[in-house]
């Protein structure tokens, strides 16, 4: 499930995110703790506290940041970490921003420490402190900006400075959704999809997803473009089973990618511990794409585990694999 999502993908994906709390499926103490600070916000009529929500990819940050801001009748700028890669590109962000303006950060541990320093100040006292100038004449020139909440999201909390994470006002872990909560998630976007599947292939499908909204929704979209090629007009289990065959995710959810991470721990490092930078070069991927797409899942399932030494792969997976 690492590749990148096409441009009709990513349209569909954005058209079956729910637009409200009362919508939105799983994460219950998330959605009740988000309600409570919205509507506190709103009788005291000022601008939420800032937020910062953490999780593994696929479970909704964006989506909440969203109805954050739909709730709050604010409006939302969104940017990511990667872009603010300077003090410079932080204060043209929050400068910009009107009153009341929910501004949504992803991947927010990625920013650079300077654009960090800087965030601290504007969520503290809405100002920043810009520098003027270069060597000894240089001058800091102290900026006030609108008051406005910080929406941040991010898969690696750890590495948030700790001075950044004291500043938010509420702080939500997103947990892996239940298969339960997942078959309600399909039936939801099969309907907004118009495709009709049944509460038996919705479950199977659920079974498959990795505990992930979003993996969900891209399977229900792959399954609907099956039934449709060979003119089913519902979704069956078989249907479900059929699809997924052709698209290489088993009966765990394991993709393609993942079975190669498996297959080449099993057998080209003999079931030895592996270090990251060795096994993303033996599999052709990032090593952060595995450290935080890929072996997040399998860890969690038992089918690897880390070590002192390495990652290294469990009896689980090599049962998994047919091994033993």
């Amino acid at each position: 499930m690492v590749d990148e999502l096409s441009y009709e993908d990513r349209e569909l994906e954005q058209a079956l995110r729910p637009n409200n709390l009362a919508d939105f499926v799983g994460q219950s103490k998330v959605v009740e703790q988000l309600k409570l600070v919205i509507a506190a916000a709103k009788i005291g009529n000022r601008t939420p506290d800032h937020i910062l929500l953490a999780g593994p990819p696929g479970l909704g940050k964006t989506t909440l940041a969203m109805i954050v801001a739909t709730e709050s009748n604010r409006t939302l700028k969104l940017t990511s970490g990667p872009a603010v890669q300077s003090a410079g590109d932080l204060a043209s962000i929050l400068s910009a921003l009107e009153p009341g303006d929910v501004l949504f950060i992803d991947e927010i541990h990625r920013m650079s420490r300077s654009a960090e320093e800087m965030l601290y100040l504007a969520m503290e006292d809405f100002r920043v402190d810009v520098m003027v100038g270069k060597g000894p004449g240089a001058s800091s020139i102290s900026l006030e900006i609108s008051p406005f909440t910080l929406v941040g999201a991010t898969t690696r909390s750890g590495m948030l400075p700790t001075p950044l994470r004291d500043r938010f006002g509420f702080t939500a872990f997103l947990e892996y959704y239940d298969p339960q909560e997942l078959s309600s998630v399909i039936a939801n976007s099969s309907i907004k999809l118009g495709i009709e599947i049944p509460p038996d292939a919705a479950a199977l499908l659920a079974s498959r997803s990795r505990g992930t909204p979003r993996i969900a929704n891209r399977l229900l979209r792959r399954v609907r473009d099956f039934a449709s090629v060979k003119g089913h007009e519902s979704i069956s289990p078989d249907i479900v089973s059929m699809a997924m065959e052709l698209f290489e995710v088993d009966e765990m959810g394991l993709d393609r990618v993942d079975r190669a991470l498996l297959n080449l721990l099993a057998t080209k490092f003999s079931a030895k511990p592996v270090g990251l930078s060795t096994l993303a070069v033996a599999i052709g991927e990032e090593p952060d794409t595995i450290e935080s797409v890929v072996e997040p899942y399998l860890i969690r399932t038992g089918l690897i585990q880390r070590t002192p030494r390495g990652r290294e792969i469990t009896k689980a997976g090599l049962v998994h694999l047919g091994i033993v």
